[in-house]
């Protein structure tokens, strides 16, 4: 098993909601990020959250926005599944560098295990790298979230940024 390398300092992390009808308040999937977040050696400043629309150009720029801004690591929730208003993939996938593909077809095993059962097909779940900064794409529900999160993201988060900036 791999244990987590601790880089000594704080992750710049931004956590972007996307959904044509959550606010602030209502944003359940979005708050748990940053509470999980909150649980590592991470910083999100009071702009490094928002919400968007289901719109591929305000995700771009968002997303755009804080890596130009070095954020290390961006977390998106919503617009990962296959409606007509989903468009989260096809905002961030062009902006990958290198994509992790392990993360994606992780987070649908373990859906799939778990208790999504072959629902987890319609996950676009995605994450990869621009430079040495990280994106995830997750799916809007908090048990997405919680799962995403707690078995792929939070345990290996400082190693995967170790190994960006080496």
């Amino acid at each position: 098993m791999h244990t987590n390398v601790n880089i000594g300092r704080d992750i710049s992390c931004a956590v972007l909601t996307i959904s044509d009808t959550r606010t602030q308040e209502t944003d359940k999937g979005g708050k748990l990020v940053i509470q999980l977040l909150n649980e590592l050696n991470t910083h999100i400043s009071e702009d490094c959250y928002k919400i968007v629309k289901d719109d591929q150009s305000a995700i771009q720029s968002q997303v755009t926005t804080w890596l130009n801004d070095g954020v290390e690591v961006i977390i998106t929730t919503g617009g990962t599944g296959i409606a007509q208003r989903d468009c989260t993939i096809e905002a961030v996938k062009p902006l990958l560098q290198k994509e992790i593909e392990g993360f994606g077809e992780l987070f649908r095993y373990l859906s799939y295990a778990e208790d999504v059962g072959s629902r987890a097909l319609l996950s676009r779940a995605i994450g990869g790298s621009v430079g040495s900064q990280l994106v995830f794409c997750l799916p809007g529900s908090t048990g997405a979230v919680t799962l995403g999160m707690r078995k792929l993201i939070m345990p290996e988060l400082n190693h995967l940024v170790h190994e960006l900036n080496k």
